[in-house]
């Protein structure tokens, strides 16, 4: 029997990169899956569709986890959809590195609203749904430790997201839910490539400091979420698990 039959998950961001490899693993385990997106309709249609090639049972729904209305009717469509939610992944984030002269407002909204904010609201309409033994596993960075310079917004976000992760696990440890962050370290993925990151001197200074010796791929961060999802993490609760290959 699959480790995950019988749940459902809900994964923000799943339209594509790390979201749309952790939403494939989750299914190929054995879940029903609501593939969240902001943008990418098309994005998000590859995967429910890769999904359900592959045997699973997914659908797309579309969201702006930042916006209090939208993060609630996430949630509302995947209940409504499946019948519950078991698994939240908090995936949903946005990146723009800036150094400290050139931060501006919109650069410390833009990151503050989706990779914090959204969370918080997604988590909020989730928890009313969530019964024993359910999981929610938020993404964060390995940058909150590293701290590379140009980043302070956003690895104070990714910081920001390990806090609340330690104070969920609290408060929602009384009810038998777990809360967990998985940290990735550099991954290959089409926004890294689009940033230019990838072929980057930071992808070489990434390569020198990995003990693995090569870039993280999305499956790589799926295979921990799937671990952290199912019930042989049922112990696991509040921590912060790298996947960086051992870089730290």
């Amino acid at each position: 029997m699959s480790k995950l039959s019988g749940k459902v998950a809900l994964v923000t961001g799943a339209s594509k990169g790390i979201g749309a490899a952790i939403a494939k693993r989750l299914a190929a385990d054995g879940a029903q899956v609501v593939v969240n997106y902001a943008s990418s309709r098309e994005g998000a249609d590859k995967v429910v569709a890769a999904i359900a090639e592959a045997g699973g049972k997914a659908i797309a729904v579309k969201g702006d986890v930042s916006k209090p209305a939208e993060a609630g009717a996430l949630v509302d469509s995947a209940v409504r959809s499946f019948g519950r939610l078991d698994i939240l992944v908090n995936n949903s984030g946005v990146y723009e590195f800036a150094p400290l002269a050139d931060i501006t407002l919109d650069h410390y909204h833009r990151q503050f609203d989706v990779n914090v904010l959204g969370l918080l609201l997604v988590t909020q309409a989730a928890a009313k749904h969530l019964g024993e033994g359910a999981s929610i596993i938020n993404i964060g960075s390995l940058v909150a430790r590293i701290t590379p310079p140009d980043t302070a917004v956003y690895t104070a976000t990714k910081g920001a997201v390990d806090a609340i992760t330690g104070v969920l696990s609290r408060e929602l440890g009384a009810r038998k839910i777990r809360v967990n962050t998985v940290n990735p370290g550099v991954i290959e993925t089409e926004g890294t490539h689009t940033a230019g990151l990838i072929g980057s001197d930071l992808e070489k200074w990434a390569l020198s400091a990995t003990p693995l010796g090569r870039i993280g791929q999305p499956d790589d961060v799926a295979g921990v979420v799937a671990f952290l999802a199912s019930d042989d993490a049922q112990w696991v609760n509040g921590q912060d698990i790298f996947a960086s290959g051992g870089m730290r």
